[in-house]
């Protein structure tokens, strides 16, 4: 639901200090926002247009301190400094990404590095039927549901009924309402999925601890063609669903990565990186279906190559064998006498006396 005009109560707004600080928070009728430098009004907000600003007002001394425990704040000085108004607040409406991330949580949320690539990946687009399996806190349903619009249709199946209120709770405020495009259902993938449509579902987002073992219902109810998408977090994870998908045969050889994200600062001629960024947050392992009765086209594999075997169960002939199979030493004695050459000559020209092979460098060969 696209919101324009006036902001209105009951609607979830955001305000913004010069510091960048930001507060998420839904508008009531009288009621206020509790900030570090005094309260908002939100009936001050209320009927204004987003851009505008905002002026905290002093807050009394007594909602200030603990009721339970006052003997706490005796000692805290600094608490009454909150209570002083007359700090600026920009009021916009929240961003989806800023919606996603101030949101209660029940379950930790996908970044929106990770969902934006989900929807870009997957090709997941208005009017398209999407099935995901784990709501946790409804941030990736959100944006689904927000990528199918309401042409399209979603299905979520969520293993805890507790997590399912909280996902129905966040998307209920975000649109407003329980969106008419949505089925929420509780209960594990497998049995779920059994009661589904065969072939009927576009897309497929699995967010769960073993989606490797999910493959045989998600193929049943994908169509030919479909696109899936896992989001994994330890590379224990995603190398058994890489391995699980090739094992199936009817799944296009996976597609793997990981998005890292890092913001910049630029102030006149002092442009630099954030010394923090957003690092590993999770595996994308994407795959397509096959036709029904037709196998994945799979590169031709080098036989000589075995990376299953553990190189500490061999004996000393087979480890040195099995090491030169790994391409662990790709290089050919021709090049290699001609590196050691070049290094000879450079170790030379700084006057050195021994030679790279015959002993520690810079020591006489013996």
């Amino acid at each position: 639901m696209v919101r324009r005009g006036p902001l209105g109560a009951g609607e979830k707004v955001q305000f913004t200090d010069r510091k960048g600080k930001k507060i998420t928070d839904q508008l009531v009728a009288g009621g206020s926002t509790q900030t570090e430098h005094g309260l908002i009004l939100h009936d001050s907000v209320i009927g204004q247009s987003e851009g505008t600003v905002i002026v905290t007002v002093h807050a009394k001394r007594e909602a200030q301190v603990n009721q339970v425990y006052p003997e706490k704040d005796k000692n805290k000085p600094w608490k009454s400094s909150r209570a002083i108004g007359g700090w600026e607040y920009a009021v916009m409406r929240p961003r989806l990404a800023d919606y996603v991330l101030s949101m209660p949580r029940g379950a930790q949320i996908m970044y929106p590095k990770d969902i934006a690539q989900v929807i870009q990946l997957g090709d997941i687009r208005s009017g398209m039927r999407v099935l995901e399996s784990g709501a946790g806190s409804g941030a990736m349903s959100v944006n689904l549901l927000d990528a199918v619009g309401e042409s399209g249709h979603l299905t979520t199946i969520e293993l805890r009924a507790e997590f399912a209120r909280v996902a129905q709770a966040n998307a209920t405020l975000y649109y407003g309402e329980q969106p008419a495009w949505w089925d929420l259902k509780t209960g594990d993938f497998d049995s779920v999925a059994a009661g589904l449509p065969e072939h009927w579902y576009d897309r497929i987002m699995l967010d769960m601890l073993d989606p490797w073992n999910r493959l045989e219902q998600a193929y049943r109810v994908i169509a030919p063609g479909g696109v899936l998408v896992a989001y994994v977090t330890t590379t224990t994870q995603m190398s058994r669903m890489a391995e699980a998908l090739r094992a199936a045969g009817c799944w296009t050889e996976p597609q793997i990565q990981e998005t890292l994200e890092r913001t910049w600062k630029a102030q006149g001629l002092a442009v630099r990186p954030d010394h923090q960024m957003i690092g590993h947050t999770g595996f994308l392992v994407v795959s397509r279906a096959m036709a029904p009765g037709f196998e994945a086209l799979k590169k031709r594999e080098r036989y000589s190559k075995d990376t299953v075997t553990d190189v500490d169960e061999l004996t000393d002939e087979q480890r040195e064998a099995r090491l030169e199979e790994l391409e662990l030493r790709d290089i050919s004695d021709h090049k290699l006498r001609k590196v050691l050459r070049d290094l000879d000559r450079q170790v030379g020209a700084l006057g050195e006396t021994g030679e790279v092979g015959d002993g520690i460098v810079g020591e006489p060969a013996e």
